[in-house]
């Protein structure tokens, strides 16, 4: 007795088990792609948070030197040892800050020495430094200043002016 081909094919259901060989690769491989994506997304995803302390912590100390006076006010403070920052509570002019240049390395301000009665201890890998130049920008003399803070595998480097105004 002759089968007609057609009517045999039309007759088989499921899959056979090359089909569902390749199948479970291809699943498999699609997953293993995935979640490898994943794996990088996670990796970096406290990365944008410890930008944005670093980016706060230059903030902060950049506000503070711009908030001090353009020269040395009459009997103000006077930096006795630019070796070791002593009296930054004391510091009343934008010059004052040029000694956290980081030469020698102990001259910088670490990032849990705040100006508050406390400390942030999460904030002690930052170490922040302050250059501060006399520029002309306009003919009006002015001082440049930037806070470099570094930390956490990331450098933020801001800057601002202060005239005497």
């Amino acid at each position: 007795m002759f089968t007609d081909p057609i009517r045999c094919w039309r007759q088989q259901r499921g899959i056979s088990l090359i089909e569902l060989i390749i199948f479970i690769v291809i699943v498999s491989v699609s997953i293993v792609g995935i979640l490898s994506v994943m794996n990088v997304t996670v990796k970096s995803s406290a990365d944008p948070m410890v930008r944005k302390q670093a980016m706060a912590m230059a903030e902060a100390i950049l506000e503070e030197v711009l908030a001090k006076d353009y020269v040395n006010p009459a009997g103000g403070f006077a930096e006795a040892d630019f070796n070791t920052c002593a009296g930054r509570l004391q510091y009343d002019d934008v010059d004052d800050y040029a000694c956290f240049d980081g030469v020698p390395a102990t001259a910088v301000i670490k990032g849990n020495a705040t100006l508050g009665a406390g400390s942030i201890a999460s904030l002690a890998a930052y170490s922040a430094t302050i250059a501060v130049a006399s520029v002309t920008v306009n003919a009006v003399a002015m001082k440049k200043i930037t806070v470099t803070v570094a930390g956490s595998g990331d450098t933020i480097q801001l800057s601002g002016y202060r005239a005497g105004y």
